[in-house]
This record gives structure tokens, sequence and C-alpha cells, in this order.
């Protein structure tokens, strides 16, 4: 059947005052919540303790709890089965329980029904077998009752004939019921089906609880049972017995695999079975012969002849009762031993300990883990309804076996409270402390005032010491009652809930009724059964018998309370962790004694000693609450009747030697009654025959067996000491209607009247005595609260303490007085029951207070007062704490002091603000109404409105958009200068005006000026002019000028630095003033945090490049300008020349250099090594980025600077600037750029003209290269094989120079070399010097290059060609020259038009359009293409070239796409491939040129316009 839960008990939630005082509101919901037996509180939400145990010490051992042995009925079932399976497993079989319609036949009811109805032969003879079977659940049809019947007489029958005792009666009466017809066709034989399921026995008697430590107080005895001594002897050795009889096979008899488990009983020798008289001894005969059948006496049919395993008596199995047609195949017992061990006493039922102890850490996660397996579900997730369910399924059920453990009864003593003590290891915050003495902490509430117990003086772990529990998923409590009924109150600090079901304490003998009718068995064995918290039973089924049940969930940070003899039990819904103790109030005490005789019936221990108790108590009568010392009172007269008439009872029994002993000085366990284990306190007898041992006064009889004149009785104190106390506590209980007398005779408002200190001293004495509240207390309180409050009032008034508020402004108080309520006043001291000393004095202050109205009330009817007079009759009025008419005489001095101040900020127009004329207006307001105040404010609001309308107008000039102009401002300021009045936008107007004017006169100045202004002072007119709120002609001219100069500046810094590069324009534009190893590590330092800092940077200039930028800046034209770049390029080319020839000198050295550091990392040299072209110092491959392999010149990071655009490039740049008409320093370095890189142009070309190109070509051949690491060069051309930088130069050329052999042995040698130094003229050293200082691509640089690394035999000496890696050929120098110079003069002839000039600029502003008709890509056949140049010679390649560069300058537009189309590039790669990409110029010949021959790639050609070198020339030949 499901489980349907009870209804649900009160709950209660008290507000922050009413949970102040617990025991006041636990006696405020007793009436509601004892009906239930139960209930739960719930704290206020603020009120959350903190959680105080150590956790890390906490450990302990928990309790086993098997949940089918703790339900009543349940454990019947399975006492009875393991009785069943012990008789069987006695007679050598074992308890197989049989299935019927596929469920486990109920033996337990099965037997019970049999019995119900008379017994087997009766149900047989009635043929009750089917009815039995129906009450048992089956279906009626196929033999149920057959079946049903068999399985009883198979398994039952032969028990219940044993439990008859048939199988002890004598041998003849044996013989008689053998051969009576019921018996004769039994078959007791155990023969189980193959389908029965093996039963194993709980052994529950045998698994008892460890019983609980002594050292916390004797409350644990709750859980202890006494041992039932049994004697045991030691058993003889099984090959020591004749083994021949007992078994027809001649088998050796088995041994028990669990010796443990093998019960032992006292057994007879052999010697001692053949003396019976019923064996007859004879001579000379066998050991076989000596055995004879007990029942019969016969010895005959030896192979029926059974020998018992426990005394050794032999049986024929036909004499049995009933009879065996089998020999057992396990051990077997003879009637006798069989009803000697199952007649052992059983003992009591109890928890056993786990053998592993817990921390609270491993507890949680055992006990979590259980839940989540057993419930396949998180543990959160398991709704309570189910676990409750499936719990009380769980313990109905014999069927499963589930094992859980509870934490019960922890001391807290040892491992600290939940809660915070004083003293305590746990260390409480400063916003905690208010737990520590809180009520409703557990540590307290035991031993408060309002607490019975706090009078025991013991501590009693578990009713004044809080006990902790530690529960998992089903641990359980079982039905209980606490110690001596008192109440409990359990607080759950945290974790999943615990469900309580409780019972009214009215209810409790029913309760017990119904549970002693329902499981008999268990209380027989144990009378005491539900004080020992072992047994539980279904709600359902005490509700169904009308015992009223009441359950709660009870949920981490509320309380349940339980009262006096309510039972209550419940289990845990999972890991938690609970706190509980007791506490007594004052209607317990008639429960306490109560509890006691109900204790002494059942032979039950006390905890405490309740006339102990009560003695205390009264001993103390003068400190016990009135309500307290009646109860006691009433107790203790009980207990004097009671000790009256048992000593009485005594002396009569013959005991007549007394003496007074202190018995409370005894521990309790040495002042118990032997007989009823009551703790004797007020009287007892012993016997000295029997030292240590003492009975009550109820049990004198069972003290031992002396006559009873040699006893003595012990008593503690007299009967003549015994009423004294009571009526100390009689007097405490009655001195409360003397003190009512006296207070019904002080509150009588006639006659004499009392002072005030004597009510005082009632009301005291009603505190100190502890009187209970009730109306009168009440009613005297509330008097002396309001002749206190007129005293306090009067004192006040008399001293005048508040009478500055009036002087703050505070005006009047909510207890203020007014003249009528001081006349009502006195007339109310007259009136009080006592007398206050104040009030002769209050009658003087009313005289004194009437004559300042008739003061006040003359001086108002003046038109207007004097300031002064007004001033001190508010002094006046002031020393009296009363409400006056003191409102004119306020409104007139405000009236007054408002007038003055007026006068005086209008006499001063420049303090005369605004807000100043706002507050004067407000102020005027709040003034009570007058003729001169009307009239001023009038005044002031006229001016108040001019002012605020020329305020406005004035910030809306200022914020107008667009701005106004000048003359429209100019116009304003006229006409606001006659508003008397200071206006601080009028200030900010004219101040606006003023920079107007200062800015357009600068930029006047500027226009009209010689020079070329400068960018900085363009940028900074712009901002002042922006920050100026005037409309500014010549300001947006200015900005789109400044705009055009910032993004020129910007195209031309993408034009010449690279990405992340840490120079700026002007550096990179500029001679290098950073020449030397010093900038060389800064900047080398720069480059390596590059990538770290995650972009771009701006790195701080080189001092020289301040100088020179503040040089040029400060230069009037670009003449001077010019001037001082070609300073700096002396210097440049003076200092450089220095580091090359000492680098050169430092590596010719042949000793050995310590000091000499290399690279960026400023190491020692070591291969491989690659040589900077320009600065000549060395480098670690591995710590730079090395050229392609084949490429000769490299220049260090440092030397690398730029992307060095050609110069067709840079030229649209400058003429871009020179239409700005804008100086800036970068401008003034790209202008002289450009002029020093024709300069240079003009040097190469002549040098590739003159013959001492061919000198130096000779000397370059035939010097001797210092290359020591050789064979590291082959090894850097593998392990470096990237790019360098981004527009890095570097040229193809042979191997045939890396390659050269020479002998020359340096001590430190590159793993790459430069042409040495030494083989350069002078001039030819500062043009290679100065072709790679320049920031431009020039191909005269390649050409350079290619002809001094050519060697000489290889030249004809009709021309100077030099031969290209890839076979290309290239044209004589001096008839380049001359071409170039022809070619230059025709265009610059062409661009001298009008047009031309105005198309170029056109192209120079264009960027991204028109992109795609610029590029084209021809599919030129690879094997085609290198046919036809192999056909051709050097002379149709000049003819080419020249009849392409004359056609060039006739029809500038003419475009081929077929594959015979030839590029205008004066030295063609002539590129193949399956595709080749080409770029038409942006100039104004609009040719098409291979992209690899001009050094574009495809994404520049795209993003940037192009113009070829021809166009270039004329552009340049043009700006000169």
């Amino acid at each position: 059947m499901e489980f349907v839960p009870p209804p649900e008990c009160p709950v209660f939630e008290p507000s922050r005052e009413e949970f102040a005082d617990p025991y006041a509101y636990i006696n405020k919901i007793r009436p509601i919540a004892e009906r239930t037996g139960i209930c739960k509180v719930r704290p206020p939400p603020d009120w959350q303790p903190p959680f105080a145990c150590d956790v890390d010490k906490l450990h302990f051992t928990p309790r086993i709890q098997r949940l089918n042995e703790l339900e009543a009925q349940t454990r019947v079932k399975l006492n009875f089965l393991d009785q069943i399976a012990k008789f069987w497993e006695l007679q050598g079989c074992t308890l197989k329980i049989p299935h019927v319609e596929r469920k486990i036949l109920d033996l337990f009811q099965l037997n019970k029904l049999v019995s119900d109805e008379g017994g087997f032969d009766l149900v047989c003879r009635e043929r009750k077998w089917t009815k039995i079977a129906v009450r048992m659940g089956f279906s009626t049809g196929k033999a149920i009752g057959s079946h049903i019947r068999g399985h009883y007489e198979r398994i039952l029958y032969p028990y219940n004939l044993f439990q008859s005792g048939a199988s002890l009666l004598a041998p003849e009466a044996c013989t008689k019921l053998f051969n009576d017809d019921t018996y004769s066709d039994k078959k007791p034989t155990l023969v189980p089906d193959v389908k029965d399921k093996e039963y194993k026995p709980h052994d529950i008697p045998q698994r008892q609880s460890v019983q609980p430590s002594e050292n916390c107080a004797r409350r644990a005895k709750r859980m202890r049972s006494e041992a039932v001594k049994i004697k045991v002897e030691p058993e003889e050795a099984p090959e020591l017995r004749p083994w021949t009889l007992r078994r027809r096979m001649g088998a050796t008899p088995s041994i028990c695999e669990n010796d443990e488990s093998q019960i032992t009983v006292k057994r007879e020798s052999i010697e001692a079975a053949i003396d019976k008289p019923k064996a007859k001894s004879k001579k000379n005969r066998s050991p076989v012969d000596l055995y004879v059948c007990f029942l019969c006496g016969s010895g005959s049919d030896e192979d029926r002849l059974l020998l018992c395993d426990g005394c050794d008596d032999s049986y024929h199995t036909f004499c049995l009762i009933p009879p065996l047609h089998d020999v057992p195949k396990g051990d077997w017992r003879c009637p006798k031993c069989l009803a000697q061990e199952c007649s052992k006493p059983q003992e009591a039922f109890g928890f056993e300990q786990a053998a592993r102890d817990y921390t609270l850490r491993m507890f949680g996660e055992m006990a979590d883990n259980f839940k989540s397996d057993y419930f396949n579900m998180p543990v959160h997730m398991v709704p309570t309804e189910l676990v409750e369910k499936e719990f009380w399924r769980l313990v109905s059920t014999i069927e499963e076996d589930v094992t859980v453990e509870y934490g019960a009864d922890i001391a807290s003593k040892e491992f600290g409270s939940g809660f915070p003590v004083r003293g305590g290891r746990f260390q409480v915050k400063q916003e905690d402390e208010e737990y520590l003495d809180c009520g409703w902490n557990l540590n307290n509430m035991p031993v408060m005032e309002a607490s019975v117990l706090a009078h025991i003086t013991a501590d009693i772990c578990g009713m004044k010491l809080p006990w902790l529990y530690v529960g998992m998923c089903f641990s359980s409590f079982c039905w209980h009652i606490e110690d001596h009924w008192s109440y409990s109150i359990n607080y759950l600090h945290w974790g999943e809930p615990k469900t309580w079901y409780g019972a009214p304490g009215y209810a409790a003998e029913q309760l017990e009724e119904v549970m002693k009718k329902l499981a008999p068995e268990l209380f027989i064995a144990q009378p005491d059964l539900l004080h020992q918290l072992v047994t539980i039973m279904n709600p359902n089924t005490l509700m169904a018998y009308g015992v009223p049940i009441y359950r709660t969930n009870q949920c981490a940070g509320e309380f349940v309370i339980t009262f006096p003899r309510a039972y209550h039990s419940g289990f845990n819904q999972g890991f938690n962790f609970a706190e509980a103790v007791n506490f007594c109030t004052v209607d317990w005490l008639p429960l306490g004694r109560q509890c006691v005789e109900h204790y002494r019936a059942l032979n039950r221990y006390c905890v405490f000693s309740h006339d102990e108790m009560i003695c205390k108590m009264a001993c103390k009568a003068e400190e016990l609450d009135v309500v307290l010392a009646s109860s006691v009172q009433k107790d203790l007269t009980v207990m004097i009747d009671e000790e009256k008439t048992l000593r009485e009872a005594v002396r009569k029994m013959g005991v007549v030697e007394s003496e007074k002993v202190n018995l409370e000085m005894l521990a309790d366990d040495e002042r118990q009654c032997v007989k009823c284990k009551t703790t004797c306190f007020t009287s007892a007898v012993y016997c000295p025959c029997s030292p240590g041992i003492l009975v009550c006064l109820h049990h004198v009889d069972a003290l031992c067996s002396c006559p009873t004149y040699k006893y003595k009785m012990g008593y503690r104190y007299t009967l003549d000491d015994l009423y004294p106390m009571m009526n100390a506590v009689k007097f405490r209980a009655e001195s409360y209607d003397n003190w009512a007398t006296e207070v019904i005779d002080a509150l009588k408002t006639s006659g004499n009247k009392k002072g005030l200190s004597c009510l005082r001293k009632l009301v005291e004495e009603s505190e100190s005595n502890k009187f209970p509240e009730n109306d009168l207390l009440r009613h005297l309180r509330a008097v002396v609260q309001d002749a206190e409050k007129c005293a306090t009032l009067a004192q006040q008034l008399l001293n005048g303490k508040r009478h500055t508020r009036f002087r703050s402004g505070g005006g009047k108080t909510q207890n203020q007085l007014t003249v009528v309520e001081l006349k009502s006043f006195v007339k109310q001291l007259q009136s009080l029951p006592c007398s206050i000393n104040q009030t002769p004095q209050l009658k003087d202050l009313l005289s004194r207070v009437e004559e300042f109205q008739a003061r006040s009330q003359k001086l108002l009817a003046e038109e207007m007062p004097q300031t002064s007079e007004l001033q001190q009759l508010l002094d006046s009025g002031f020393q009296f704490d009363l409400e006056l008419p003191l409102a004119s005489l306020r409104e007139r001095l405000e009236q007054a002091r408002w007038l003055e101040e007026q006068q005086q900020s209008c006499q001063d127009p420049g303090t005369l603000t605004i807000d100043v004329m706002r507050r004067l207006i407000d102020l005027g307001v709040g003034l009570a109404p007058h003729t001169t105040v009307e009239k001023a404010m009038a005044k002031l609001q006229e001016l108040l409105t001019m002012s605020e309308h020329w305020d406005d107008k004035c910030k809306s000039l200022l914020k107008a958009r667009p701005r106004h102009d000048l003359d429209t401002l100019t116009a304003a300021l006229r006409e606001v200068e006659n508003v008397p009045a200071y206006l601080p936008s009028v200030e900010s107007l004219k101040d606006a005006v003023q920079r107007a004017q200062e800015w357009l006169q600068k930029v006047e100045t500027l226009q009209t000026g010689p020079r070329v202004p400068v960018l900085d002072t363009l940028v900074e007119l712009v901002n002042h002019g922006r920050a100026i709120p005037v409309h500014l002609g010549s300001l947006p001219r200015l900005e789109a000028l400044v705009g055009e100069v910032h993004a020129w500046t910007e195209c031309a810094t993408n034009t010449f630095l690279t990405p992340n590069s840490p120079y700026t324009l002007l550096e990179v534009l500029c001679p290098r003033c950073d020449v030397g190893s010093s900038s060389l590590k800064r900047k080398m330092r720069k480059i390596k945090d590059l990538p770290a800092l995650g972009g771009k940077k701006k790195f701080p200039k080189p001092d020289g490049l301040l100088e020179l930028e503040k040089a040029l800046t400060e230069r009037k034209d670009t003449a001077a300008a010019m001037t001082t770049l070609g300073e700096a390029r002396l210097r440049e080319m003076e200092s450089l020349h220095c580091v090359r020839v000492s680098n050169e000198n430092r590596m010719l050295l042949r000793e050995e250099q310590s000091d000499w550091k290399v690279c960026i990392c400023q190491g020692a040299p070591m291969a491989p090594m690659i040589q900077c072209e320009l600065c000549r110092s060395c480098f670690h491959t591995g710590c730079i980025t090395a050229p392609k392999h084949g490429s000769l010149v490299w220049l260090c990071p440092q030397c690398h600077r730029s992307k060095k655009p050609p110069l067709e490039k840079i030229l649209p740049l400058l003429a871009s600037l020179q239409r700005l008409r804008v100086r800036l320093p970068e401008g003034d370095a790209l202008r002289y750029l450009i002029e020093r890189t024709v300069n240079w142009q003009h040097r190469a070309q002549h040098m590739l003209s003159s013959g001492d190109l061919k000198l130096a070509q000779e000397r370059v051949s035939s010097s001797q290269l210092y290359n020591r690491w050789q064979a590291t060069a082959g090894q850097l051309s593998d392990t470096c094989n990237v790019s360098q930088c981004v527009g890095a130069t570097s040229f193809s050329l042979s191997h045939e120079w890396d390659n050269r052999t020479t002998y020359i042995q340096s001590p430190f040698s590159p793993g790459r070399n430069c042409i040495p130094l030494d083989s350069f003229s002078a001039e030819l050293d500062e043009l290679l010097m100065e072709a790679q200082l320049l920031q431009v691509s020039l191909p005269e640089v390649h050409e350079l290059y290619q002809a001094l690394l050519t060697q000489p035999n290889k030249l004809t000496p009709e021309c100077s060609i030099t031969t290209t890696g890839s076979g290309r050929e290239k044209v004589p120098c001096k008839q380049q020259g001359t071409e170039w110079n022809t070619i230059r003069s025709e265009v610059v002839s062409c661009l001298m038009k009008k047009e031309k000039i105005e198309c170029i600029d056109k192209k120079l502003k264009r960027r991204h359009e028109g992109t795609d008709s610029r590029i084209k890509k021809a599919s030129v056949p690879r094997k085609k293409r290198v046919k036809s140049l192999q056909s051709k010679d050097l002379c149709s390649r000049d003819q080419r070239l020249e009849i392409r560069d004359g056609d060039s300058l006739c029809s500038l537009t003419s475009e081929s796409e077929d594959d015979n189309a030839v590029c205008p590039a004066e030295q063609c790669m002539e590129p193949e491939g399956d595709e080749v990409y080409w770029v038409q110029c942006d100039g104004s010949c609009n040719r098409w040129f291979h992209q690899v021959c001009v050094g574009v790639c495809a994404e520049t050609a795209e993003k940037e316009d192009y113009v070829c070198t021809h166009c270039n020339e004329a552009i340049v030949a043009a700006l000169k």
C-alpha cells in the first residue's frame, strides 16, 4: 500500500521582537503547538548564526541501521523467520522460502492465520486452507489451498510441534503419539523446491550495538540493554566422537565453516550417556552397541539411529516427533538440545556501531554518493515526497535489505557546538557576537533563567549540553519521547531536509498500546522498547488505529520543537548536520514527577534526580519567579506527603535504624535503586551485608534476605527540614499578595499623596521579586512613567534647555507647550496620584509667561518698531520652552534685515550678479507683505528681467551655429554697456571679440608678408581660430590648406617608410645624423622591441635630427634650408667614411681582438656572418634577415631606412607640394633629396662613360678577398634563404665573384664579402657610398655594380658590356648616356607647354581610379619566346631599342597587345611564362612596361601611380 503523508504540523514565523525571548514565545505558541506534539519555527530572515563547529577535527563512528529491522511489524516477521531458520539449521537443513503465484510466501502471516483458525489439525479437518489462501491475497482455484497446506506442513508444522513440546514427551507418550494416525502420515522432512529462495538469517540478537561511552552522561544508557549471560563450555573436538552411528552412508561429520556463528551448548560425555538408566551396559560389547535410542531404549535398527551433535544422545529417526524419513545432511540436534538452544533468552535489539571512523567530509561524500546512486539522479533533484515514500516502502519489506549509517548523539562538548560559544575555539566576527548570548543558541537555552534545568548543576550531555547529529539519506530516529518527558529543540544547521513525525502528548499512551498490540513479541522481550530509540512504525498504521500523527519537513536554518511526552520520529532526506538539546519550563514540573513514577514502573534509569532538583530550587526560594515558586510549592508538597507515608511504612516493616546521608555526594550509579533504577535523594535503605547496594523506600523487600531490623535508612533531610523549605517557597509565592495590596493603596488619588519615589520602589520590588506580569503591575508602571514624564517636562520648562532651537531656526518642536497647555499641565500635576516637587516652580513660570505676552502685544501695535527692540524682546522670549506668539516679532525683524542687504547690493553694481538678485527676490518672497519691501522687490525684478535677457542673448551669440561675424558681436556689446549689473556672458563676449580681432590681424600679416608660411605657424593659427566663437572668413581656407599638407605628409610617409619603421619621414629624407656604433645599438634595440609592442610606435628623435629640424624651421627661405642640408650632407659623408674605413681596417687586422663586438647582439664574430655594403659592419646571419641567394649588395637594419622608391614616384610629391605654397622641413628635405639624386645621376653617368671605371674594375678583379670562412658561404646561401626587408637594394649576379679563392688569413672574416675599399678610387668610393645613402632606387646603381663585378676578360674592347646571370645583354654606357640626354631634352620641350603641366597635376592627384585600365596581362608561349630570343643578335636588339625610343616621342599612347609587343624599358628582362604582367605609365607617354622590368609588383601597380624614367626626367627638368 502506498504511503499517505500525515497532515502538517503548525509552522510559526516570529517577528524580530517576538524572537528576542524564546521562552516567552514558546509559552505563547504552546496552546496551539502542543495539540500536535511538534511544531516548526522559522527564525527571522536576518537571523543567521555562523557555523562554529570544528569541521576538520570532528570525527565519529556512526550507527548501522538496516531499514527493514527498524519497523516493529517487519522486525517481528524477521525474528520469526530467524527462529524458523535456526530451527531447521539445527536439524541439518537450510530454510528456503517458497514462491506462490510469483511472489514470496509470507510464512509469518501463514503461521498467524493458521494459529488464529485453531491450529493445523482443526484447519485440516474443517478444510480451511483455501480460505486462508484467500486471506493471504491469493486467488482461488488451481488447488491453491493444497499448495499452502503443503508449504505449511513442510516448513512450519515441525516447528509448531517443537514449540508445543511434543518432541520432549516421555518415551511412553512418544510411542503412543507416534502410533497415532494423526502423525503417521506426516512428512516433516524439509525438501524445498528448486525455485524456492534461500533465506539468510539476520541474526538480529547477535548483532548488538557497541555500548556508548560513559564520559558524557548517563543519558546514553537509553540505547543500552542488559546483557544476558549464558554459560558456554568448550566444545569437544569433532574427531573424538563416534561417527559410525551418525550416518547410514558412513560419512564423517561436517564441521561448520563459520565457527563464530556456531552455537555452543553444554553437553554430556559419552560415558554419561552410557550410564543412563535407559541404556544397560554389558561386558564385551562394541562401542556401537553402547548407543541405544533415548526414547525407546532399543539399540536395534542401527542404520536409523542418529547421534546428536550437541549432547551425543542417540535417537531413531522413526522415534522422533515428527519422524524423519531421511538422515539429515548437516549437523543434527536432538529435541532436548534443540529446546535448550531455542529457549535461550533473546537479547535486546539495538544498533551496532560501524567499524569505520568518519570525518565530516568523508561521511558527506559517502552519503551523497549513496543517494545519487540509489535514485540515479543528483541529490538536490530528488523530491522529498519520493524519498519519503521510498523510505516507508523499504522499512516494510523483508525482501530488500538496505543499510545506512547515522552519526547520532555526538557530544558537542568534545568537538564543539555548531553555535558559537564564549571561550570557544571558534573566532566570532564582531557582527556575529550577538549570537553568543542569544536565547535560541542551543548552548544557552537549557541554562537560561526561565529554564528549570538551570537549577541542575551537572552538565548532562544531551539535556543541558547539545548533541550533534550527522545524517544521510534514509537514516532515521525511531519513535521515542524525550528523557523525563522534557521539551526538546532541534536546529538544522545545513544540509538536506529532515522529515519529522509527531504525536501529541495526550496520545502517548494510545500510541504505546497500538504498538504493543501490533508487535507484542517485541514488548515481551523488551518492556521499555520505546525508550531504546530502535523501533518505528508506519504513521499510516498508527493513524488507522486512531493515533493522531503530524509531519513536517525541517529545512536548513529552521527549529523543530517537541513538547512534553510527545512521541516523535523521522528520517533524513540526505546529508545534513543538526543539533538538539532539551529544556524544561514551569508547566513541565508536574509531568516530570509523573515521568519518574513511570520510569520506576519500567525499571528504567533516570537521567537526574527530580527530588534533588526540587529541593535545590526550594533552597533558593527568594530567587525564584513567583509562578515557579508556586509550582515548586505544589511539587514539594506532593514529595513531602509521599516521603512521610513511605517512611512510616518502612518503620512499620521493622527498619528502625536511620542516619543522615548526603546522597547527592554519591555518583548517580552508586545511589540507584537496585530494583527500579530510580536515583535516590531524599532517602534510601541499605544493608550492611551488601555494601554499595541500596533500594528506594518503594522496594525495601528487594534489598536482601537479611531480617529488616538489620536494615538502615539513610535520609538527606528530615521532615522537619523539609517543612521550612516548603514554607519559604510558600512565602515567596504569597509575597505577591502583600505587594499588590500596597500598590492599590498607593494608587489612590484621594487623601495624602505619596511621592514618586515610593511608586518607583514598588516597581523595583516587583522586578527584584520577579512578580508575574499582570494588569496591576502594568498600571503601576504606566502611572510611574506618566509621573516621570511630567517631572522631566516640568524640569525642562524650568531650565529652559531647548531655547537654542529657536535661535538655530528650528521653530516649534513636537512636545512644545502653548500657554494654554501650560496652564492645563499645571492642573494635570495637581491631579496625579503622587506629588511632584516642580509644581510650585511651574506656577511661577506661568506668571512670567503671561507678563511676556503683554509686552509683545504692546510692541507689535507700533507701525515699524526698531530692530534692536525687536531682537531684545525675542531674546527674552527664548528663555521660555513654550510655544509663544513670536511670529510677528520674527517677521518684522526679517523684513528689516532684508531691506538693509538689498540697499547694500544695489550700491555696488560690480557685485550685483543675477544669482544675487535671484537670492534677494527669493528671500523677499518669503517675507510678510509690507509696502517698502514690495517697492524694493519691484525694482529688483525689473533689473533681473533685463539682465537675464542680455545674458541669454550673449550666450546665444557665443553658441550660435553658424557663428556670427565680428560686426554683429561688436554692435551687441555697445547695447549692453548700459545694464547696471555684472554679467559673465558679456565679459566672455568681449573677450571673444578681442581675440578675433587679434587673429585676423595675424592672418593679414601672414598673407601680406614676403615669406612662404611655415606649417607650424598655420597649424597654430587654425587651432586658435577654432577656439574663437566668431565667424572668421579666413579660417576654412587655412584649415583646407593644413589638411592638404597633412595629406601630402601621409602620402610621402607611405611612399618612403616601411611598415612599423622606427624612423620618421624627416629622418629618412634628411642626411643621416646618427652615424656611429652607439646609434646602431639604439636603433637595433628599437627594431627588436618593435614586434613586442604590437604596432607602430613613435621613437624619440636623435639630438642631431632635432637640431637639424629646428634649423630648417628657422630658415627664412628654401635656399637657406638647402644650404643647411648641404652642410648636413658633408657631415654625413665625412662621418660615414670614417666608420667604413674603421670597420674595414678592423677586419684586416691579423691579431686577435678580444674587444671587437659585432652585430646587433654585440657578440663576438663567428661564422657565418654578412657584411653591410654601406657601413661595412659585420652581422651574424642568425640575428638579422639575410638577403636572397645570389644578391650582392646588402644593407644592415640601420643603413636600410626606407623603401627606396624610384625617382618617378618622388617627383610627383615635390610637384604637388610646390602647388600648396607651404614650407615644412619634410618638403625642404625632399627637394634637397631630389637635387642630390639628380646630381648623383650626372656623376654616375659620367663615371660610366669615362675610363676610370675600367681601372676600378681591374683593381677589383685583382684584389684579394679575406675569405677565411669560405666554407660557410654555401651554408649561408642554404640556411639564410630568406628575403630581406621591403625595398632593400640587392642585385642578382653570377657566382663567380663569390667563388674566388684567396689565401689571406684574416683573424675575422665575414661569411659574405663586400668589395674592399682599397679597390676604389676616392671618387668611386664616394659615389658608391652616396648611392646607398640616397633613399631612392636608381638604375645607375645597378649598372655601376654590374660593371665593377664583371671580370675584365669577358669585356670586349669595343664596348663595355656586362653579362648578367640570366644571359641578358646591356648596351654600351656611352650610347646609353647619349640616348638619355636626347630623350630628356625632348621631353622637357614638350613639358614646357601649359597643357602638359596641368595633365601631370591631374595624374598626380589620381589614386585608386582606373587601376584596371592600367594593368593588363598577356599570355606569351614560353617556347616561342625563347626561340625568338635565340634568333636575334645584339645589333637587332639595339636597333629595336632605338626605334622604340623614337616612336615613344611621336605617339605616346600607342599600345600593342599581340605576342610581339616590345617593352620600352632600357633593361628589359624579357620575362617568360604563361602569364606576363604589364603596367602603363601615368605620365605623358602612356606606354606599357613589364612590371618586373621596372621593379613594380602587381599590388603596387593597382594602388599607386607609376611614372616611367623618361617622364620623371622631363618633370625634373621642367621644375628647374
